[in-house]
């Protein structure tokens, strides 16, 4: 019996990538590290983990990523923020990281200590634009970097054409790949694609997946970052407030709709946003066919 393998519109493999965010405690660490074991064989392209606003957890974030670089066979991508720090403690913090194996940036403006929804201010001896830090990470270690980007326009930017000369200023500095915040309207990511490439951007622009695990949380966070809440999505969570067990199997359907729809639609590349929880982003990609190493492996003695 063949295996089922993810194949884009293309006939190419569908590839994955997952973020984890570093733990504050023991048993959110246990939790990371159970998350990365069950993830690890469905061999992501890269694993990342996040910073803290204000780049509040760096130290938890860089012991993360030398511990995956360590312990697993999984590629780190380290996030760096502009926000919080000096330019040259952030090339101390890339060079410290090339010295620590690892090979891939994820470069991003960051969000203030203080809110979400702050305006941003540079540090006084910090980079003004995400660009810049791009271009330092190319310098000290030619990094592999990604950025992020809004498909559906950053809270803060005035329109989506702005959020558009952004991106590609940091594709000037030599940014590699786009991952976009979470949405669930794939027609909104579809248009910003279109807008993407009609000027001039050619590098690829992965989606980013949120499984939904608690919806009112979801809809909350999906508000101060900018992403549309469909009605449709409320009503598939309606009445699920204390049925927990429902609201997994629902959560699953849901989000294997939007990443079945998005392949179709020709997407080669998902990144998943964890919540440092593997059962359902494993489902998800059990669903459009991704198997795990031994599994595979195990069915073919």
């Amino acid at each position: 019996m063949a295996k089922p393998v993810p194949l884009s519109r293309s006939g190419a493999p569908v590839r994955v990538s997952f973020e984890f965010f570093p733990p504050k405690t023991p048993e959110m660490e246990a939790n990371l590290w159970e998350a990365a074991k069950r993830l690890e064989p469905l061999d992501p392209d890269f694993v990342s983990v996040t910073y803290g606003a204000g780049g509040s957890t760096r130290e938890r974030t860089h012991a993360t990523v030398a511990r995956l670089v360590r312990e697993t066979t999984m590629k780190p991508a380290a996030h760096l923020t502009c926000v919080g720090a000096s330019r040259e403690e952030i090339r101390e913090t890339l060079a410290a990281y090339h010295g620590a194996g690892v090979r891939h940036i994820v470069a991003l403006r960051g969000d203030p200590p203080t809110a979400l929804d702050a305006p941003y201010e540079a540090h006084p001896e910090g980079y003004r634009a995400t660009a810049d830090l791009v271009a330092d990470a190319k310098e000290i270690g030619n990094f592999e970097v990604s950025v992020g980007t809004y498909p559906e326009k950053h809270p803060q930017s005035p329109t989506l054409l702005h959020d558009i000369d952004v991106l590609k200023r940091k594709v000037g500095a030599g940014a590699d790949r786009a991952i976009t915040q979470f949405f669930f309207d794939n027609s909104a990511y579809f248009r910003f694609l279109d807008v993407a490439a009609a000027a001039g951007i050619a590098i690829p622009i992965v989606p980013g997946i949120f499984p939904v695990q608690n919806f009112k949380q979801t809809a909350n966070f999906a508000r101060r970052a900018g992403a549309s809440v469909p009605r449709w999505l409320a009503e598939r969570f309606d009445g699920l407030e204390d049925d927990p067990a429902t609201r997994r199997l629902v959560a699953a359907a849901v989000c294997a709709e939007q990443v079945i729809d998005l392949i179709d639609h020709g997407v080669e590349e998902l990144h998943f946003y964890t919540m440092n929880r593997a059962d359902l982003v494993f489902a998800i990609c059990h669903l459009i066919g991704l198997r795990a190493r031994q599994r595979v492996a195990a069915a073919a003695e």
